[in-house]
């Protein structure tokens, strides 16, 4: 099943209660939608538990929008 913008983008308005006008794929979750490491955190569990593929810790720090988000559950469900 191939991981859509709009399941990433559910997922991180459900998540970070956010208005889903302000996601996009350029969206920095920190510095546009006020995120801190808990809410990324919560996030990449409630991908993990959505989708079957979350963010590993390691990685966490190389993620910064939206788009980085569907390129790495893309690249690891594959």
């Amino acid at each position: 099943m191939e991981i859509t913008f709009e399941q990433v983008r559910g997922i991180i308005v459900d998540t970070l209660s956010c208005d889903p006008e302000q996601v996009k794929p350029e969206t920095d979750l920190i510095e546009d939608l006020g995120a801190d490491s808990l809410e990324l955190v919560d996030l990449s569990m409630a991908l993990q538990e959505a989708l079957g593929a979350g963010i590993a810790d390691e990685d966490m720090e190389s993620i910064h929008t939206v788009g980085d988000i569907v390129a790495y559950i893309r690249s690891h469900k594959a």
